[in-house]
């Protein structure tokens, strides 16, 4: 009998994220397998995003009142299927009917991925003896390989089997600096605008601003040290003006004998001096985004426009692939295209030297 989706969630136990409720035997393996990843030293948001991936799945199999020993490879695409449908909302609140919808193509792949994971621990751990997920074809076999730019510095690691699902390859969207001085503009402490410019000037992820340690920030150099996705380690400078209100911060705003490693905190309640949270951070972006002309300032597009405004000065690729922490060469590529100014430049210039 498969598992009850109705009332299996997603908890946070002393050994991170794990999934509870449901009957029969796989929430107990599902959970193992988050285990036997949390052994493995994958960063906690990997176990956490992993987790809510694989209650979906039980989920859908709970509804065909089916276990994870019954998946064939049919499943697969009747799972993906299965999220294309539009989601019915639980809450009262009117939704729009364009935001009805199933889940994005990336989102799809995703969980895919994950499900990937649980059923190769499967073979491993001899509940299979093979796994059903397909293997999505990446070409025909007649076309040679593209690496493309950087391609030669590609880390030639597999990328998990390709993806079930057709996307489109989207380049970074970076903000105008109207946009950007009409979010910042009504931040009221200085710890929420440090945070800002340390995606802005400092390309962060919003997950390495709430793990950043007091430690790893260097008043006199300028700099801070990041550990970043996958447990790379990098060194990143950041300019003067972050570091002013990161000052600032510490002396008027952080509570007085905070033993707290992370750098930024909670700044009241029953929760002051606590890490900032997720979704603390998420709050403060919430709230801002509220402003006149501000509507499109995300975290990840503050990081893609110091991205994009160093490839723009004609950085070098390297250099900018290990100030952003990327993993792919070819993700850092993709900010070569996106400015109007520099093909316009770059055009011009050749055309006068075809025309000579």
């Amino acid at each position: 009998m498969g598992n009850s989706g109705s009332d299996l969630h997603v908890v946070v136990t002393g050994d991170g994220h794990r999934l509870v409720g449901g009957v029969g035997d796989d929430v107990a393996f599902a959970n193992r397998f988050l285990q036997h990843l949390s052994v493995r030293q994958f960063a906690a948001a990997t176990v956490r995003a992993y987790a809510y991936d694989l209650l979906n799945f039980l989920r859908f199999l709970s509804g065909r009142h089916a276990t994870l020993a019954d998946v064939v490879a049919t499943d697969l695409f009747d799972y993906l299927e299965w999220q294309s449908r539009p989601v019915e909302s639980r809450s009262r609140v009117v939704v729009r009917l364009d935001r009805r919808r199933g889940a994005a193509p990336a989102t799809m792949n995703r969980r895919v991925a994950a499900v990937r994971g649980l059923f190769e621990y499967a073979v491993m751990s001899g509940l299979r003896t093979e796994s059903p997920v397909p293997t999505a074809r990446r070409s025909s076999g007649l076309r040679a390989v593209k690496r493309g730019m950087l391609g030669h510095v590609d880390s030639g690691r597999s990328t998990g089997g390709g993806q079930l699902v057709r996307t489109q390859r989207r380049l970074p969207e970076s903000l105008d600096p109207g946009e950007v001085a009409a979010f910042t503009v009504s931040l009221a402490t200085c710890r929420d605008r440090a945070m800002v410019l340390l995606m802005l000037l400092g390309g962060l992820r919003s997950a390495e601003i709430r793990g950043l340690r007091l430690a790893d920030v260097d008043m006199g150099l300028r700099r801070v040290r990041v550990l970043g996705k996958g447990g790379r380690e990098r060194v990143v400078p950041v300019d003067p003006a972050f570091f002013a209100e990161l000052a600032a911060y510490l002396r008027t705003e952080r509570p007085k004998e905070c033993r707290t490693p992370e750098c930024f905190v909670v700044l009241r309640g029953a929760t002051a001096g606590h890490a900032m949270t997720e979704a603390g951070l998420r709050r403060v972006f919430r709230t801002h985004r509220g402003n006149p002309g501000a509507g499109r300032v995300r975290p990840h597009r503050l990081r893609h426009t110091y991205g994009t405004g160093l490839a723009d000065a004609g950085i070098d690729l390297l250099v900018l692939r290990d100030l952003m922490g990327h993993a792919s060469p070819e993700t850092t590529a993709g900010y070569v295209h996106l400015s109007a100014s520099s093909l316009a430049r770059e055009y011009t210039t050749a055309r006068a030297a075809m025309d000579r």
